[in-house]
């Protein structure tokens, strides 16, 4: 009997995908959450929810099960309790509604456009040229990369399609010029460095123009409104008050990552010779590379909505529809075929992940939890009689950090934002409400670094496998201090300049 019995317990441990400690912690922590009382103003079914997803996110950090696995756990559990509805029918409607979400397929569609890089050889032809410009020392490329997001960062108004559907792609070619690839176990060459570069570049320009990044327009309204209308965000204030700090983070950031993720190959004084040797044998574009070229010229012009510029606002494209229409430009041109799309492992895993993230964090939402987050927060600083220059820190620090609830920062941003501002429109003199709202501003971006589903570029980022989440979290917390430090110094003096203080 015993023998059966360690039998079955050792096929058990080796075919069951979790493992037992981590397992047995985040049930702890689930067993505890669901016994604590339910906070004073919250709903219980809401509390249940919170337990729910910090639990997931426990189980994510501890690796209890692939991430993939965690999220289908997650949303059986959301259908199983139904925490969101009254009957497991609308529950399980709940717990796949974000899979409709545009969003996840442009993170999706971007993967499926990226293996066109590869597959073509166009990639690791970019990839070639970058190191022979600046592929003298492994930190030159990753400048390299800061600055091709710079460039396209005004004209790209989808953080997404900028970071993860063009700029990684590049990234991923020059990794592998150097085999370096998560797939060999070599990502530590010089892939896992450069794929950090290529994401803490995203948010960092998507804070230096009102046009990089979705959410922006509805920061500009945000501010105004808590301003009484004083502080007018247009497109060129926004970038004169944003491009100075913005540009410091840029020149810092690839030096911090530098030292807190250090590729193994620093100096690569061969590799411009090799670099250039390699374009000379590859020749002239072939008719594939010019196909994907082409599709990514066309991208580039739709996604920067150059049509609407020119001809008005009813040839407006939405992100998704734009990478759709990339996608389909490459199956029906044979540059990829359909049994690319199939085998695109990482796109697949992605949309269910990322789905069930952004699932539990648009119902949080649904059910108060972070509008009563947001009003304890305002009572609490109030009842503290902290000054008014505690208060807009808390206020700063408070809205930043939360992002690791959310996995959309339109969503954060609709949710708190403009509440957060207005506490500060109330607590902060009125002639440093400026300095506080442009910080704000700022934060609304700086907030993507922290998680590996903070926006819709880092699954992407996240998924090509260069980055583990322990590392990609220690990066994320260092950039956002750093950051928000740069806007508040730079940033600070800067305004102070302009006179907006």
């Amino acid at each position: 009997m015993l023998s059966k019995l360690g039998a079955a317990l050792g096929y058990f441990s080796r075919s069951v995908p979790f493992r037992p400690v981590p397992a047995l912690i985040t049930s702890a922590v689930l067993a505890a959450l669901l016994l604590a009382p339910c906070p004073a103003g919250l709903d219980p079914k809401a509390w249940t929810l919170v337990a729910i997803f910090l639990t997931t996110i426990v189980a994510i950090i501890l690796k209890v099960m692939p991430i993939g696995v965690m999220a289908m756990m997650a949303i059986v559990i959301v259908a199983l309790s139904q925490v969101t509805s009254t009957s497991s029918k609308g529950a399980m409607a709940d717990a796949l509604g974000s899979f409709s979400s545009p969003l996840i397929w442009l993170i999706v569609v971007a993967i499926l456009i990226s293996r066109g890089l590869k597959k073509t050889g166009l990639g690791g032809r970019i990839g070639l040229m970058f190191i022979a410009m600046l592929g003298k020392r492994t930190i030159g490329i990753g400048y390299g990369l800061a600055i091709c997001e710079l460039i396209l960062a005004p004209f790209t108004p989808s953080n997404t399609a900028r970071g993860g559907g063009i700029v990684h792609p590049i990234m991923k070619s020059i990794a592998n010029a150097f085999q370096s690839d998560p797939a060999d176990g070599t990502q530590a060459k010089v892939g896992t460095y450069l794929a950090l570069v290529n994401y803490h570049a995203n948010p960092i320009t998507s804070a230096m123009f009102l046009t990089a990044t979705a959410p922006n327009p509805l920061v500009v309204d945000f501010v105004a409104r808590a301003s009484g209308q004083d502080l007018q965000l247009s497109w060129t204030t926004w970038a004169l008050c944003m491009v100075l700090p913005g540009l410091a983070c840029l020149l810092v950031m690839p030096l911090v990552i530098y030292l807190l993720a250090p590729p193994l190959l620093k100096a690569t004084p061969d590799a411009v010779v090799y670099a250039r040797g390699e374009l000379k044998r590859m020749g002239p574009l072939a008719p594939k590379e010019k196909v994907m070229l082409g599709t990514f010229g066309l991208l580039l012009v739709l996604w920067a909505n150059l049509p609407a510029a020119l001809f008005g606002p009813a040839f407006t494209l939405d992100p998704t529809v734009v990478a759709f229409v990339g996608l389909f430009v490459l199956v029906i041109t044979g540059t990829l075929d359909w049994d690319d799309v199939l085998s695109e492992k990482s796109a697949w895993d992605t949309l269910i992940w990322f789905g069930a993230l952004v699932m539990l964090a648009e119902q949080l939402n649904k059910l108060g939890v972070v509008a009563w987050g947001s009003l304890a927060m305002n009572d609490a600083i109030v009842a503290s009689g902290m000054g008014w220059m505690g208060a807009g820190a808390v206020l700063l620090l408070a809205f930043v950090f939360s992002h690791y609830l959310f996995a959309s920062t339109t969503a954060h941003i609709s949710a708190m934002m403009l509440a957060f501002l207005l506490v500060g429109a109330q607590l902060l003199p009125g002639a440093y409400l400026a300095p506080f709202l442009l910080m704000m501003t700022a934060g609304s971006s700086i907030m993507m670094t922290l998680t590996h589903y903070a926006t819709g570029t880092s699954p992407i980022i996240f998924g090509s496998g260069y980055v583990t989440m322990g590392l990609w979290w220690r990066v994320g917390f260092v950039m956002c201090v750093v950051e928000l430090a740069i806007f508040a110094l730079v940033g600070g003096a800067w305004w102070k300049l302009l006179g907006y203080w």
